[in-house]
């Protein structure tokens, strides 16, 4: 089964482990997701003459392999993604 946008989902390895939320964004390619609220990251921006400067928090990208689709009926995480 693939992982979809606005999929809920539940990480299952890092420092966000046990946290859920819902697919925001997928690379395919390198197989990656951003998932809202989870793996936060600080970001400093430098000031223009348009934008004011600061740090800014967004999501970071998690691998798919460490991610577990929430069953919305059982209420708990089935495995989608994994090696033998």
């Amino acid at each position: 089964m693939f992982l979809k946008k606005g999929m809920k989902v539940k990480v299952c390895v890092g420092k966000d482990k046990g946290k859920s939320g819902e697919i925001i964004e997928i690379n395919r390619v390198r197989e990656l997701a951003k998932v809202k609220e989870v793996n936060m990251l600080k970001k400093h921006k430098k000031p223009t003459k348009e934008t004011k400067g600061g740090i800014v928090t967004k999501e970071g990208y998690i691998h798919l392999s460490n991610l577990k689709q929430l069953d919305e009926v059982k209420a708990k995480a089935t495995k989608t993604k994994g090696k033998k």
